[in-house]
Order: structure tokens, then sequence, then C-alpha cells
């Protein structure tokens, strides 16, 4: 089930009239420095990952080369 042109556009329309012409800009301000925040913090989190992944393997190498 997907949003045709119509239903976007009502429910466009629908944001205007609740929220008003003024309070929009500040409403996709705020949603754009929202989905930026969680953004940045997506990508902390796979950087933590990714490091946190090459550490074992590091050890893993070190112990295997020290175990000889």
């Amino acid at each position: 089930m997907s949003l045709g042109p119509w239903e976007i556009t009502l429910i466009i329309l629908v944001v205007i009239i609740l929220f008003g012409g003024k309070k929009l800009p500040e409403l996709a301000r705020g949603l754009g420095l929202g989905l930026k925040e969680f953004k940045k913090a997506t990508s902390e989190i796979q950087d933590e990952v990714q490091n946190a992944d090459k550490d074992v393997a590091d050890e893993e190498k070190n112990h295997h080369i020290n175990s000889k």
C-alpha cells in the first residue's frame, strides 16, 4: 500500500491547515536537525563497531604470532 499523489497532497494540506504557514519552516528545521543528529549517531556507532572488530582481529593475530 503506497501513497499516491492525491494522498500526499491531502496530507500536506492538512498539515498546513493545522500548523499554519509560519510554523512549517520551524517544524522542518527541527526535523532536519533531528535527522542530522540521528545520522551522526548512526555513523559514530558504525565506526565504533568497525574499530572494535579491527581491534579484536589485531589481538587474535598478535596472540597467534606470540603462541608460535
